[in-house]
């Protein structure tokens, strides 16, 4: 990703205000929409495969045979996993939301 000389706060104001703009969001087609339209192909699919390794990692999976499963590089795999021990806490909380919520048909907008 490209740096920029910009002032901390700026940063921080900016990454809430996208932040924001996510929370009111309503549902998942909205989201898909916003994403789709926020992101590279190629940024969705890092994101979608870092997402998709962390149920594996919270189940104790190894990394190889995540990596087996999911064709997502070990290089990831450890970073989702160094996020999840010592990152904020974004993916355990959209998990265990995840799986709270009743299961939602998921369809592809391709």
């Amino acid at each position: 990703m490209k740096r920029r000389a910009t002032e901390p706060d700026d940063k921080h104001l900016a990454i809430a205000t996208l932040t924001l703009a996510l929370s009111r969001l309503r549902s998942a087609p909205e989201v898909q929409a916003f994403l789709s339209d926020l992101c590279t192909p190629a940024e969705l699919e890092a994101m979608a495969d870092r997402w998709k390794v962390v149920p594996l990692l919270l189940e104790g999976v190894p990394y190889r045979e995540i990596h087996d499963q999911t064709q997502v590089s070990v290089t990831t795999i450890g970073r989702v996993a160094r996020t999840l021990d010592s990152g904020a806490g974004g993916y355990a909380a959209a998990l265990r939301r995840q799986r709270r919520q009743p299961r939602q048909k998921i369809t592809s907008s391709h």
